[in-house]
């Protein structure tokens, strides 16, 4: 069966099984996508990455598309392709990036997203935007909340269950109100119903990478949750999540912040472009919540649904986290990360992609 065939039956037997809205999502020819990008013309591109580049790109009608362009065609390249496609159009929730559709044409193979105004996280915390300062406060919870939303949507209510495997600032895009929609399925993983974890290749970005997984290639649900703690506190202190402090040595954001989270020192751990105009008690609930996400053991972590609550304000369970002992007690440990390339690949077996990563 080819890429087309394959892909159609998907789409046909998850609208029935889900009782969900068909999805609008076309068959796109090259041409169409030459012509709305200029000819993939760099003056258009948007960003790039390992796996490729995204280009701004506007249809006949008028309307703004964002076209992922894979850099070259192999067998690994056709997987990531197939598996974002089919993972895109099985799920259907406003805090993810909807898929517009593909195009899959000799060894041309394109994805076309509807546009981001506000294009990615990462822009506005470290990128092109980080000086205009667009992320106040309220934005910045919001966009806390609508992302855990969309995990929580794929840990929950895709049917089957979804591992993203790569949560980070540059996947979290914000469209023109900055509402955040979690993007870039190529690493997707499928749950099947009752297993607990898949055992697979590493992939992802140092410094977001649960250490069971890292080390282990164990994917679960809880890694995400990991991934995601990692994002909230660089959300809220505007670090990056490796930190350079000499030439060969990183730290992590949690080393930072989990000493001045003990102390209580939310002043020192907010983004300094805030310039103190934040709510602090939400300031300390994403802090708090970043670091129980971001625990080196899998099975404290919460579940992205308790994870929601405890963002949302809930009451028991924003108690019980200000009590919890990772936050009174007065023992730290400081640990480096030695300098590495930010990306990992999947060309090599877990343990060697990591041997250069102290945990």
């Amino acid at each position: 069966m080819d890429f087309r065939s394959m892909f159609c039956c998907v789409k046909s037997l998850d609208g029935k099984k889900q009782g969900k809205k068909e999805s609008t999502w076309r068959i796109f020819s090259l041409k169409e996508l030459q012509l709305s990008t200029n000819n993939f013309n760099y003056d258009n591109k948007l960003g790039e990455g390992g796996f490729g580049s995204v280009y701004w790109g506007q249809l006949w009608d008028g309307s703004q598309i964002a076209v992922k362009r894979l850099k070259s065609w192999s067998n690994k390249a056709e997987m990531e392709f197939s598996v974002e496609v089919e993972t895109l159009a099985r799920v259907r929730h406003k805090n993810l990036l909807t898929l517009r559709g593909y195009c899959a044409e000799g060894q041309e193979r394109l994805i076309v997203y509807d546009y981001m105004t506000n294009l990615s996280l990462l822009s506005h915390l470290h990128g092109q935007h980080s000086a205009e300062c667009h992320l106040d406060w309220t934005r910045r919870m919001n966009i806390a909340i609508g992302a855990a939303e969309g995990i929580a949507y794929l840990h929950h209510h895709a049917t089957p269950h979804i591992i993203h495997r790569d949560i980070k600032a540059s996947n979290v895009l914000l469209d023109g109100d900055f509402k955040a929609q979690v993007a870039d399925f190529g690493f997707a993983k499928f749950i099947p119903e009752g297993a607990t974890h898949v055992t697979t290749r590493v992939k992802g970005t140092l410094g977001y990478l649960a250490p069971e997984y890292a080390m282990l290639g164990k994917a679960s649900e809880s890694c995400d949750v990991y991934s995601f703690g990692i994002l909230l506190l660089e959300l809220a202190s505007g670090k990056k999540p490796l930190e350079k402090i000499s030439s060969t040595l990183r730290r992590s954001i949690t080393d930072w912040a989990l000493p001045l989270a003990r102390e209580r020192k939310f002043d020192e751990l907010a983004d300094q472009k805030l310039n103190g105009k934040y709510v602090e008690e939400e300031l300390k609930r994403v802090v708090f919540v970043g670091l129980i996400c971001s625990h080196n053991q899998p099975e404290k972590r919460p579940t992205i649904l308790e994870v929601l609550e405890m963002l949302k304000g809930d009451k028991e369970k924003c108690a019980a986290l200000e009590n919890h002992e990772m936050f009174v007690s007065t023992t730290v440990v400081d640990s480096g990360v030695e300098d590495s390339s930010e990306f990992i690949s999947d060309e090599k077996e877990p343990k060697q992609e990591i041997e250069n990563v102290k945990m």
